[in-house]
């Protein structure tokens, strides 16, 4: 190909990549419902948009180094102090007892019914054991189930990954052997692969530890620094052993994510936006390889594939898992119910298949098609039906508020009172000792970590954090977090307005939306509490009493609106008004 139909073809699938996942965003759908049959269009009906004409023999490794990056990614929301106890089992049962029970029933039905040979029915169920995050995440990100569901399906997505991959390439090698080794020696290609994985991440860990522990780095420079040691180890264990690369980054992701003491500018938006776009030219390229006329005779025998996947094999693996464990049935049917194929799927047979056809293993020419339609409707039918399925079985995360208040100032702690009280599931965060303390002795629970950790990329996905409140008697302290926080919280981040224009050195020219109504700053408010006022809450008549300071407005489902410098919720019956009394006042309910 000549220069300009290269620069064409890249920047026609940066173009169609971003596109569909601005068209998906529009659409409130997955973008994997429109990443994958852009690229499948794409590469039908232009010769440009071909990956393996524009990069060569470079297109396999950069896959599997784009992978890499996408796992080491979801390592860093891998925090090992969540999964514990019955969580924990779950996690391990899935993976063993589903990568066997996928195996097993995918190979043994796509012999007769795709018309495949046995080699090449287990290359296929191999590649098929995958689900990932790539997928998992952004569907339970629109779903919103509950907590510990999501936290075991986000685990399960981000380790069958490396599995997946390594069996994959060991059934690979055992294919063009032509021999069947036994399984003890199966067994131990698996543990040598798994341990050149591991030992890679754990020493790019402790680079990127000793690096970023003691070298002062920005947040661009860190994430740039970041992703060079998860693009070096990577390569380094896939060139020593095949696949390797992607434990290697799984690793390397938990290690940071679990290090204590150690603030990382990790999952900040140029590291998500990075991930996103990756995925994106992924999804479009290699769903580009697929022509039309491998399709024509594997469409049907395909989905019939899907469907023992989805209604046989997936719930059986599922109500194992979860056997003998405090996973109430309603959890145990879903988890049944989410098990999309997804990126490394996709790269494990775009890598092994061609090979597979030039040494004319049977049927071999199937497995890229096969996958390609596992994927698409795996990806189709979970994205369509998660949400009202996740409803019937009562298993979404509820719709009352979970704000975080950050401060341990008396009267902040008396407002996280008076809102738990009124609904909303309420999480603290404090510096102070004393602060925490006071918190604590209030019975409030307590968000762990240094800094905002518990407010940022996945602690707030895990908590199921909806929204912050910057209550500190630090102005500047409140304007430099709430700037941080709103491109990593899901919710609003509201903050305290400033006594003054002039008060502060940063505060008066960060601008966003403050609490409260006017002249309600945090030293008024401390004044007025020091003279007998309380905060109050009282069910609403559509009306606020009078003398009284509305706060806050909790709907009857314990959704929570704030006062704000330019807004003020209007009460209805039924409400709970959030309110500070005069002196005096009682609180009621």
């Amino acid at each position: 190909m000549s220069t300009d139909q290269v620069l064409a073809g890249l920047g026609l699938i940066v173009v169609l990549a971003v596109g569909s996942q601005l068209l998906a965003g529009r659409l409130r759908v997955p973008a994997l419902l429109v990443l994958l049959p852009v690229g499948f269009g794409a590469g039908a009906l232009t010769d440009n948009v071909d990956p393996e004409r524009l990069l060569g023999a470079a297109f396999s490794p950069l896959v599997s180094l784009a992978v890499a990056v996408i796992l080491y990614d979801a390592g860093l929301g891998l925090d090992l102090g969540r999964l514990k106890g019955h969580t924990r089992r779950v996690v391990v049962r899935l993976l063993w007892i589903g990568t066997v029970l996928t195996v097993v029933s995918a190979a043994l039905f796509a012999v007769p019914v795709l018309d495949m040979s046995m080699p090449a029915a287990v290359m296929l169920a191999s590649i098929l054991v995958v689900s990932g995050p790539t997928v998992v995440g952004p569907l339970l990100s629109f779903v919103r189930p509950s907590e510990r569901l999501q936290r075991v399906l986000i685990w399960e997505g981000s380790l069958i990954d490396p599995v997946g991959g390594i069996l994959g390439a060991l059934v690979f090698h055992g294919v063009l052997a032509g021999d069947r080794p036994g399984f003890a020696r199966q067994l131990g290609q698996f543990a040598a692969s798994a341990a050149v994985g591991v030992a890679g991440g754990a020493a790019g860990a402790l680079l990127l530890w000793l690096v970023l522990s003691r070298v002062r780095l920005g947040e661009e420079l860190g994430t740039s620094v970041q992703l060079a040691a998860v693009i070096g180890v990577a390569a380094a264990c896939d060139a020593l052993r095949d696949d390797t690369g992607l434990i290697s980054a799984v690793v390397m992701g938990m290690a940071m994510a679990n290090l204590p003491g150690l603030d990382i500018p990790a999952r900040r938006p140029f590291f998500d936006t990075l991930v996103s776009l990756t995925i994106g030219l992924l999804f479009i390229s290699i769903s580009a390889t697929v022509t039309p006329a491998s399709l024509r005779h594997v469409v049907l025998p395909s989905l019939a594939l899907v469907a023992l996947l989805v209604l046989v094999t997936r719930p059986v693996v599922a109500h194992l898992a979860t056997l003998r464990t405090d996973v109430p049935r309603g959890e145990r049917w879903f988890i049944g119910w989410m098990a999309p194929r997804g990126i490394v799927a996709a790269a494990t047979a775009s890598t092994f298949s061609a090979t597979l056809v030039d040494k004319g293993v049977g049927g071999a020419e199937r497995i890229l098609p096969a996958t390609f339609i596992v994927i698409v409707a795996t990806v189709m039918l979970y994205g369509l039906t998660a949400f009202p399925v996740a409803r019937r079985l009562g298993v979404l995360r509820p719709a009352r508020s979970r704000p975080l208040l950050v401060g341990g100032a008396p009267w902040t702690v008396d407002l996280a009172c008076a809102l738990r009280s009124a609904g909303p599931d309420v999480l603290m965060w404090a510096g102070a000792d004393r602060e925490r303390e006071r918190i604590e002795e209030a019975g409030l629970k307590l968000a762990p970590g240094e800094l905002l950790a518990s407010a940022t990329g996945a602690g707030a996905e895990l908590e199921g954090i909806t929204g912050v409140l910057l209550l500190t008697g630090e102005d500047d302290f409140n304007a430099l977090a709430s700037m941080t926080l709103r491109e990593s919280v899901e919710g609003q981040v509201h903050r305290l307005r400033p006594p003054s224009a002039s008060h502060g050195v940063v505060a008066p020219y960060t601008g966003g939306e403050s609490l409260f109504g006017p002249g309600l700053t945090g030293p008024e408010l401390t004044r007025r509490y020091e003279a007998g006022a309380r905060v109050v809450t009282r069910l609403s008549d559509g009306v606020v009493p009078a003398g009284h300071e509305l706060l806050f407005v909790v709907r009857p489902d314990g959704r929570l609106t704030p006062v704000t410098g330019t807004r003020t919720p209007a009460p209805a019956r039924g409400d709970t008004l959030v309110l500070l009394s005069p002196p005096g006042v009682v609180r009621t309910g």
